[in-house]
């Protein structure tokens, strides 16, 4: 697993959206402080202010392009980029 700050900036940079492990991506909404629930296969998150609600699914041992860019898109439009820490 990357560390959180180089997880993050992968995630921004957006040029390995599908480079990036599903549970990688999920421990980093979690660490930006969103909550999980499980429904089957779709691990969804939420986050108190965010209005969007987080649908993510692997594909294989890989998050899914289109989620990657959707995290990034919350991630931008909420600012949370600041809210991890150690």
């Amino acid at each position: 697993m990357l560390d959180d700050q180089k997880l993050l900036e992968r995630v921004m940079l957006g040029t390995s959206d599908d480079a990036i492990a599903f549970e990688d991506l999920c421990h980093l909404l979690r660490r930006l402080g969103f909550e999980e629930y499980t429904e089957a296969e779709h691990h969804l998150f939420r986050k108190a202010g965010v209005e969007e609600k987080i649908n993510v699914q692997q594909d294989g041992d890989m998050a899914q392009m289109y989620q990657v860019c959707q995290v990034r898109d919350v991630i931008l439009k909420y600012k949370l980029g600041g809210e991890l820490h150690a």
